[in-house]
């Protein structure tokens, strides 16, 4: 029996849902707002760059496209030079009262990761460019400790494998104590990449991370979903790490599209039934979602395990 149980109407949304020309719907940070369920998604326009649109949904999965897009790449001081190819890829996190969006903002200097803040989701307001070169991937907890925010990201490396690291801020804009946590391990589904993908999700036994994990064939590199499980207090110490994935290409527009073999997590939301319904891109063009009972991904973390390190 899968892990995450797909969704039958998936893909739940696509260019043709949109009321303005995309050529993909992709890489959504999704969060309940009050009774809805609101998608942050990742659209390429027909020029090659990417913009980011807003839908909302009563029930998680029959979602309705705003008729414009939430952030385009800003015309403003060094946002402007920074967002110049593109906005992309974005995570939300509720915390302090209002709703944190980290999102990639790409130019001719590489990838950075900008911060954004919305109470209403009907504008953003841009705060940070809270990275240099090259990062992404960057999730932040709902939660402080010790009186820092914390958050976990992925920057560019080709010394060590792409791996998870965790840093702290006392005021989202500067970020340090910065540290390696988690790494890609040989010979496995995840040995090419890993980073962050939903924010983390708080359980009694830890912290719950759904996470990427690429792996390299002869036909190019799949992308697939793992979790892993971190302490309650010290969000540095991972608990553990499921051996296996739990999600994979498999269906149709999963294997195909814009990006080949790819399913990418940016966005999930735990219910009050003990469930999670996760939301990924499909082949980097649709988006789809499903549902997982969240005991089962902690079991996975704790009982079958791989080393994180």
């Amino acid at each position: 029996m899968p892990v995450i149980k797909r969704y039958s109407g998936n893909p739940i949304l696509t260019k043709d849902d949109v009321p303005y020309e995309v050529a993909t719907v992709h890489n959504a940070g999704a969060v309940k707002f009050g009774d809805k369920y609101m998608l942050l998604f990742r659209s390429h326009l027909f020029n090659g760059r990417s913009v980011i649109g807003i839908a909302e949904s009563t029930n998680g999965y029959d979602f309705k496209v705003h008729p414009e897009p939430f952030m385009i790449p800003s015309d403003e001081g060094e946002f402007k030079l920074y967002e110049e190819y593109g906005v992309e890829d974005p995570r939300i996190t509720f915390i302090d009262n209002e709703y944190l969006i980290t999102y990639s903002a790409y130019s001719r200097y590489g990838v950075r990761i900008g911060l954004a803040k919305t109470r209403d989701f009907k504008k953003a307001e841009r705060y940070a460019l809270i990275t240099e070169a090259d990062y992404r991937n960057v999730v932040i907890f709902p939660e402080k400790f010790n009186g820092l925010y914390v958050r976990l990201d992925r920057p560019h490396s080709e010394i060590s494998p792409w791996s998870i690291w965790i840093s702290y801020s006392p005021d989202l804009k500067y970020w340090g104590e910065s540290k390696v946590i988690m790494r890609p391990m040989k010979y496995h589904w995840d040995e090419m990449k890993i980073g962050p993908g939903a924010p983390p999700i708080k359980t009694p036994k830890g912290w719950l991370s759904i996470y990427h994990g690429v792996f390299p064939t002869m036909d190019g590199s799949v992308y697939r979903l793992g979790a892993a499980l971190h302490d309650l207090n010290d969000p540095s110490k991972i608990l553990g790490v499921s051996d296996q994935w739990i999600l994979q290409p498999e269906e149709i527009y999963e294997i195909t599209g814009y990006v080949h073999n790819v399913v990418f997590t940016c966005g999930a939301i735990p219910e009050p039934d003990g469930t999670v319904k996760i939301y990924w891109g499909g082949a980097d063009k649709v988006m789809c979602a499903g549902e997982a009972v969240i005991n089962d991904l902690v079991n996975l973390c704790l009982n079958n395990s791989r080393e994180a390190l």
